[in-house]
């Protein structure tokens, strides 16, 4: 079992990064990417919480805009963490959330409903990037909403009137910066509709001369249509294809390997990094 895409407390997940090997471990993952958002604190925790029967891939989840303004995500993985160019980028994307967050909680108590930025920084792991789901826990702790889940459909999701874009790279930008630091870049549940604006077909063709890998095709977020044109536009473009959990713990109902990816397709996407970066209990 090979899932792609997990979070932990280093971001909005509610594992710490030694929980999700753990648990991991416990469910039958083969092999698992740590893709923290904008992040890759996470790491050292991970990697020293590996045992026999596991596989770490390492990578982040990086925020990203279009030209025109609509949100992506893009699944950095198996690149050098000490890159002094890629961490910028994490950093300047994270140094961004803070601003976006004011504005969102200003946009919420003009409209009658309170919630202040100490309430979400309580909401937050130590250490954590801040993010719309710290939000959402905070209007949980106030009674507005009952979960996360309901502070995305109703409050929090990209054509929200409370919704705040914020500083980020284009996914170009960012696909070329995963390359350069030998990594591989998996764009991440790019047809997810019920989350706002999506990415048209034809905005791939850009992705893949900036060097895109591959296409996170299974997912929970995409219906079985939206599986079926990724499926297709994959092919087409010579692109892996992967599947993943997306997995927050339980700040999310998604189950941890719940999607995954195939063996070849792995074998694929890893092949294409600059060098073999998995890491396994005993080769830290």
């Amino acid at each position: 079992m090979i899932d792609l895409h997990t979070h932990t407390t280093c971001s909005d997940g509610t594992d710490t990064p030694s929980a999700l090997i753990n648990k991991a471990l416990a469910q039958g993952v083969k092999i698992i990417a740590l893709t923290d958002h904008d992040s890759v604190a996470g790491w050292a925790e991970a990697t020293a919480a590996l045992r026999a029967d596991i596989e770490l891939a390492l990578g982040a989840e990086i925020s990203c805009l279009t030209e025109s303004g609509t949100s992506v995500h893009m699944l950095g993985l198996l690149f050098d963490g000490t890159n002094a160019e890629m961490l910028t980028m994490l950093e300047q994307t994270r140094d961004d959330r803070v601003p976006r967050m004011v504005k969102m909680i200003e946009l919420l108590n003009d409209a009658g409903i309170h919630v202040t930025m100490q309430d979400v920084e309580e909401a937050m792991p130590h250490g954590a990037t801040m993010g719309r789901p710290h939000l959402a826990d905070a209007l949980v702790k106030r009674g507005v909403i009952s979960s996360r889940d309901e502070g995305f459909k109703e409050l929090l999701n990209n054509e929200s009137q409370f919704y705040v874009a914020h500083i980020a790279p284009t996914p170009e930008t960012a696909i070329a910066q995963i390359r350069a630091a030998g990594g591989v870049a998996v764009i991440a549940h790019p047809f997810a509709s019920h989350r706002g604006e999506i990415l048209k077909p034809e905005a791939f063709s850009s992705l893949v001369a900036a060097g895109l890998n591959g296409i996170e095709v299974d997912h929970r977020d995409q219906n079985v249509q939206e599986r079926a044109m990724l499926h297709d536009i994959a092919q087409e473009l010579g692109l892996v294809m992967t599947g993943s959990s997306d997995y927050h713990g339980t700040g999310k109902l998604n189950r941890l390997g719940e999607w995954t990816t195939s063996p070849e397709q792995w074998e694929k996407l890893e092949a294409q990094a600059d060098k073999r970066r998995v890491v396994r209990a005993g080769n830290q």
